[in-house]
Formats: C-alpha cells, sequence, structure tokens
C-alpha cells in the first residue's frame, strides 16, 4: 500500500531518464485535477497512469502527514483510502514507467476547499484512560449528522481489542439533544482489554452539521471488573468483584411516588462534593442539600450518593429516586465504582424504560435490540 492525497492537480514531468528512442511517456492523471482553483470536497485522490504503470506514489498534506492509498494490482491506478479535508494542502509525488520502459518523476500541488461548517467530536471514554467493564465507546457529534450520512460515518469508525470482543455500533440521541454514535461490546468487557478507536472521518460530510475536518485515534484500557446490585425492596447494595461478593451497604431508594430507575446502569461520571438541588428533577426549590461522594449514573439524575438528613437510610425507600447512603457508606461506593462500571437496579416498582441516551444506558436494551440501531442494513 502506498500512501498519497486527494485532490485536483496537473502533473509537471520534473525528470525524466529514459533514451530518445523509448517512446512516448506514460501520461500520469491526478482527479481532481489542478486548475487554479480549489478542489472540492468529498472525493478521495485519485492517480492514474495511461500507456504505462504508477511505480511509486508519495502524498503528503501540510503538516507532513502520509496520506495512505491502494495501489492497483496492474499498476495502472492508485486511490486514496480517505477523502481529502478541507483547507489543506497536498503535495502528489508519483514515478510512472511507460510499456517502453521510459521512467518519469511528477509534481503537483493543489489546495482545497474550505468546508462552510465543520462537525466536531466529543470521544468518551477520554484518551488513555482506565474505566468500567460497562463503558461504551461514546461518540457526541457537536452538530446534527443526517440520517443518510451515517452508513458511510458508521463504516469509518473502527474499534480495535487487544482480545476478541463482539460488539457493534448503534446510533443514539443524547440527553442533550445531540447525535451521538456508542459501541457496545454484546457483554461487558473482559478486563484488561485494551482499545483503540479510528474514525478515518476527515472530508466526509454529515449532512445539515457540516464537514469533518480530521481523523481521530485514541486508545484506553478496561479495569477490575466491579459492579453493584440494589435491590430496592431490602435496601440494600452489594458490590462484587470478579463475580463475587466483597461488601455491602444499607441506603434508601426511591419511595413509592418516585421509585428508583431499573435495569443496568453505567457509571458516567463522579464528584466528591454536590448539591442536590431539587429544581434540576423537576421539583422546583423544594430543597438544596449538600452531599458528598456522588455517583452519577443517569444523566437526568439518578444517584448513588451520601444522606446525611435521612434519619431512614436501610429502614425505608423514601428519596426522589436516587440511592442514600451514610456518608461513610456513600464513600465506599464511590471509590469501589469506576466511571464505565454498572449498576444493576432490582426489584423496582419504576416501569419507565431508561432510554439509552440519557446517560451512558446502552446495558438497558437487549443485544438484538441494540444491534437494531445501526445505520448499516
Amino acid at each position: 500500500m502506498i500512501p498519497a492525497l486527494l485532490g485536483s492537480l496537473a502533473l509537471t514531468a520534473c525528470s525524466g531518464g529514459a533514451k530518445a528512442d523509448a517512446g512516448p511517456e506514460a501520461k500520469v492523471t491526478v482527479t481532481p485535477a489542478a486548475d487554479g482553483k480549489e478542489a472540492a470536497l468529498g472525493s478521495p485522490i485519485s492517480v492514474k497512469a495511461d500507456g504505462g504503470k504508477l511505480t511509486a506514489v508519495d502524498v503528503k498534506d501540510d503538516k507532513g502527514q502520509n496520506i495512505a492509498g491502494q495501489l492497483a494490482d496492474d499498476g495502472s491506478s492508485w486511490t486514496s483510502q480517505g477523502k481529502v479535508r478541507p483547507q489543506a494542502t497536498y503535495t502528489v509525488h508519483t514515478t510512472a514507467k511507460s510499456a517502453k520502459g521510459k521512467e518519469t518523476s511528477t509534481t503537483s500541488k493543489f489546495t482545497t476547499q474550505q468546508a462552510p461548517k465543520v462537525n466536531k467530536l466529543t470521544n468518551t471514554p477520554a484518551d488513555g484512560e482506565t474505566v468500567g467493564t460497562g463503558m461504551p465507546v461514546s461518540i457526541l457529534f457537536d452538530h446534527k449528522v443526517d440520517k443518510d450520512k451515517r452508513a458511510e460515518i458508521e463504516k469509518a469508525l473502527k474499534v480495535n481489542t487487544s482480545v476478541p470482543v463482539e460488539g457493534a455500533w448503534g446510533w443514539v440521541t443524547d440527553y442533550s439533544g445531540k447525535d451521538r454514535i456508542d459501541w457496545r461490546p454484546k457483554s461487558p468487557w473482559p478486563s484488561g482489554t485494551k482499545v483503540t478507536v479510528k474514525g478515518s472521518l476527515a472530508g466526509i460530510d454529515s449532512g445539515e452539521g457540516g464537514w469533518f475536518a480530521r481523523d481521530y485515534n485514541y486508545g484506553f484500557s478496561i479495569g477490575k471488573d466491579r459492579k453493584a446490585v440494589i435491590d430496592v425492596p431490602s435496601h440494600q447494595l452489594t458490590m462484587y468483584e470478579d463475580g463475587k461478593e466483597v461488601g455491602s451497604v444499607m441506603g434508601s431508594a426511591g419511595s413509592p411516588e418516585a421509585p428508583t430507575r431499573g435495569g443496568i446502569h453505567t457509571v458516567r461520571s463522579k464528584a466528591s462534593d454536590e448539591v442536590m438541588d431539587s429544581s434540576t428533577i423537576g421539583y422546583g426549590n423544594q430543597w438544596s442539600l449538600p452531599s458528598k461522594w456522588v455517583t452519577h449514573m443517569t444523566a437526568s439524575g439518578t444517584f448513588l450518593h451520601s444522606a446525611p438528613w435521612n434519619k431512614s437510610i436501610g429502614v425505608e425507600n423514601n428519596s426522589h429516586g436516587c440511592f442514600g447512603m451514610t456518608t461513610e457508606d456513600a464513600k465506599k461506593v464511590y471509590d469501589f465504582l469506576s466511571i464505565g462500571s454498572t449498576v444493576e437496579v432490582k426489584n423496582t416498582t419504576n416501569t419507565e424504560k431508561t432510554d439509552v441516551g440519557n446517560g451512558l444506558e446502552v446495558w438497558q436494551e437487549s443485544w438484538d435490540q441494540w444491534q437494531k440501531r445501526s445505520a448499516l442494513k
């Protein structure tokens, strides 16, 4: 595979080393052709040789990055793997040999158009982070992604793992209202897995949200296999590591009027200090209570946290949907669970299905349900 670039350019011979009787040179054409105008976005770079074959193609962008491509088996053409990115300058060097052995080298340079709008990503987990076994790969887009553009974008995203892991991409509407695509494994990750995410997105059009201007390449690691299970009627949270029970604490889940959301939740973030504010979950200005060791699950406000104001911990379920504990026990849970760990809520009276976008709630759906979210049919 030979690196190369995309764009409009006309090639100019720099040198020719064949004898005069070697016949005509191979004619090399780069598409789009350099004609003094900025090259349009949305196409790969194509190099073709008529009357001979390409023996070398080298393409670099203005950042010095090599552009990968594929040379045809017969040497007649070369095509870049990706598309040109917006407002970039590419330099293409080629060497071609005619049918009678006459060798010609050419160099050309072209610049691409500026995108009227650029779409960017926020990646979760962050590069280099170590997370729990329930963490999905989650990509949040700054701007809207048109439905007819999703299949191409999904094809450009790859997840590589250090051990075989089956998984799939699914399109989600984030709690913020933005478009998102997540990759979840069929089952929780094996502890110790190394994960690399590559997005060859530069030069792809997302539609109304604009063009992608760069590729993405980052990685993270899967840490210890830790999870928690809350049994609502017994007011108990039990912690497990590698499938074995390692401890439990008592608490108070949601009241019969505001029962805790059920199913398997993913820890999305944590805060050592936070104010429990009633206005953030639709209860007006009824309370504003300082809390410690807060473990966030849903984006709508299902948390694990200290509740020193509650005198019925372990006796009565009387919260507004969270699981409140003593400050000491809340810290135990906070320290035990990492971002990406799962918390399963069992035997709640809440029958409301938690939307996948309400946090990192990919485990709220079965594997069959999840696969239907893919744009690749």
